[in-house]
């Protein structure tokens, strides 16, 4: 999952990044203006929207993506906590509202609630097959023993099987693996699709020529 972060306080900023950083890839922008950039420029799974920000309100930012059809889950991050602000923001499109100060952990619940309510899962859990996979765990199970993967492979493995059916990108792979800020060797995403097969089983991740990687549906 891509998450963009709209916030201008960059401590809070940095601390979010590393916090979320190991399970999701995350662009950071300090202003309303970069965040209309980014979002127009790059699809994005989920927005984390201050509502103070230096160049205006993210409440107003987020009233015109709405009115423009956007459906992008945004989760407002604020330190506005009266239920008057908590109404004001749902009713303009939020998918979510969380005040500041506020627990990582928490944090990153709602971020993997919004993204099973995105794909229409209620469950926490993937199956698909003999696998298992709990996203907030980072756990996967194949035929209910342990699977042991690598932060890459499980980068990979949890773009993949969150997108059952879609088709996903060599470059949207890389993306995902960037967030660890090395420059990504030219097989680096061949050689880790290579070891998921090895332990998960061959006929688990397809190549489609030309355009990505899949995990089909089950029959």
């Amino acid at each position: 999952m891509k998450i963009l972060l709209v916030e201008d306080d960059r401590m809070l900023a940095a601390a979010i990044v590393d916090g979320l950083g190991s399970r999701f890839g995350v662009e950071w922008v300090e202003t309303l203006a970069d965040a209309e950039l980014a979002i127009m420029t790059e699809p994005v799974d989920l927005v984390i929207l201050d509502l103070s920000m230096p160049d205006g309100s993210g409440l107003d930012l987020l009233r015109r993506w709405r009115a423009a059809g956007r459906s992008e889950p945004v989760l407002i991050l604020t330190a506005r906590d009266s239920v008057a602000d908590r109404i004001a923001g749902l009713n303009t499109g939020a998918d979510d509202y969380v005040t500041k100060p506020f627990d990582l952990d928490e944090l990153t619940a709602r971020c993997e609630a919004l993204r099973r309510r995105a794909h229409g899962r209620a469950s926490p859990m993937i199956q698909h097959g003999a696998l298992s996979y709990e996203p907030s765990a980072q756990i996967v199970l194949r035929e209910g023993q342990n699977v042991p993967l690598s932060a890459r492979e499980l980068a990979i493995f949890d773009v993949l099987v969150s997108n059952i059916g879609r088709v996903i990108s060599r470059k949207q792979i890389e993306e995902r693996l960037y967030r660890w800020n090395e420059m990504v060797e030219s097989n680096a995403v061949e050689v880790h699709v290579s070891h998921l097969r090895r332990k998960l089983g061959r006929d688990m991740i397809k190549t489609i020529r030309g355009l990505g990687y899949v995990i089909p549906r089950a029959p």
